[in-house]
């Protein structure tokens, strides 16, 4: 599978993370840093978000443009949707200020079912936005509670109306797999309700259970109401074989796509190319530094007040290695071996093949005309084994 996306990676960032951390409450599986600001508190009425909008703006201001005009914009979450058109205009127009915005450019917006009606969503289209990643997570409302999340099956259904009312031309819809009394008919229901909501864009994503959160004190892994490691295998391989029979491309571990509707902006992480990262707790990678701000609002605004430095050293050649392999590897196309060879030496591609041999032998990795691959499903499942042994022996 090719990439009509892949470009050189010149050093210089044309990508932009925005980070907007509210939500209407925090959901029990999330480890993100957010600000809780309960069901009736919007951008348009909410002095914490006004604020927030202010100094993220100050940010974008302050930060040194490098050179190119941005082609990807991402707000993510928290719940980006909660922002009134207004808000998103502003930061929308101190970054074109700053960076300058492509035309065509990539700007996706993280959206919660139930937190936008048809006049916002309206006002963001006109405002730019091109791509919508909806979080509905499960298609059955007790595991929408059993979660946390605000929002209902009818929210759903009723969002998604409005986005196709509304025509945006990429539409992204999210699941989690093995949650608390998941099964796999029921993770079949909602795989193919997903499909019926005719997204061009599916992620799924396995349950991580966080110390730090409700799930975390709820439940152990392994143990019931959570599905069993097997289950969950299962679970993996049953969105596979459904979402890549109704036209979606695997692109990614975690990710499907329709042809030629892969997210942009998520490929600039995968293929380790640098990007601005503006808010609470957004981590950049620029000029070989990988950053993240601070995760709690009072010291990301002290952090804004004193100037805002991005005090870390380069990121060493054996971290972008790693990093490279750990993220390149996610992609079904995975990476070319000339190009590891050209950026990190012969030797170090010999030293990754030895290091792969076995898992050669097991079919989980595989090289395809030149490029070095984990297989789908069984390399995507054991992804984690293999790039254990890399970063051990490299």
């Amino acid at each position: 599978m090719t990439n009509r996306y892949l470009t050189v990676n010149t050093g210089i960032p044309n990508s932009a993370y925005v980070h907007i951390p509210f939500c209407r409450r925090r959901c029990f599986y999330c480890d993100f840093p957010v600000f809780v600001v309960g069901d009736r508190l919007r951008g348009e009425t909410s002095g914490s978000i006004a604020q927030y909008v202010e100094v993220l703006c100050q940010e974008i201001t302050m930060t040194p443009n490098l050179g190119e005009p941005l082609v990807t914009i991402f707000f993510g979450g928290g719940t980006p949707s909660l922002l009134s058109p207004q808000q998103l205009e502003l930061i929308l127009t101190a970054l074109d200020r700053r960076f300058g915005i492509s035309p065509g450019a990539e700007i996706s917006v993280e959206m919660d079912p139930g937190t936008f009606d048809l006049r916002q969503i309206q006002k963001y289209k006109h405002a730019g936005v091109n791509r919508v990643s909806l979080g509905v997570q499960a298609f059955q409302d007790d595991l929408l509670k059993v979660c946390g999340r605000s929002h209902s099956v009818s929210d759903i259904l009723a969002s998604v109306d409005l986005i196709h009312q509304v025509q945006i031309p990429e539409f992204s819809l999210d699941l989690i797999s093995g949650l608390p009394h998941q099964t796999l008919d029921r993770w079949q229901d909602s795989l193919e309700k997903a499909i019926a909501t005719s997204p061009t864009h599916i992620s799924i994503y396995d349950l991580t259970i966080e110390s730090s959160t409700a799930f975390g004190r709820y439940y152990k892994p392994g143990d019931q109401p959570l599905p069993s490691d097997e289950t969950t295998v299962k679970m993996y391989q049953l969105a596979q074989r459904i979402l890549t029979n109704a036209g979606y491309e695997h692109y990614e571990i975690s990710n499907y796509a329709q042809p030629g509707h892969q997210c942009r902006h998520n490929l600039v992480y995968w293929q380790n190319r640098p990007y601005y990262g503006f808010g609470m707790g957004a981590a950049s990678y620029v000029e070989a530094k990988r950053f993240t701000r601070p995760r709690k609002t009072k010291e990301y605004y002290q952090w804004i007040q004193d100037g805002g430095a991005i005090d870390c050293e380069p990121t060493a050649s054996e971290e972008v290695l790693l990093d490279t392999l750990m993220l390149g590897l996610r992609l079904a196309e995975g990476l070319s071996l000339a190009k590891l060879a050209a950026d990190f030496g012969e030797d170090r591609v010999e030293r990754i093949h030895t290091i792969c041999q076995p898992y050669y032998e097991k079919g989980w990795v595989k090289v395809v005309e030149g490029r070095l691959r984990l297989s789908d499903p069984q390399g995507f499942l054991f992804s984690n084994v293999v790039l254990a042994s890399l970063f051990e022996q490299l």
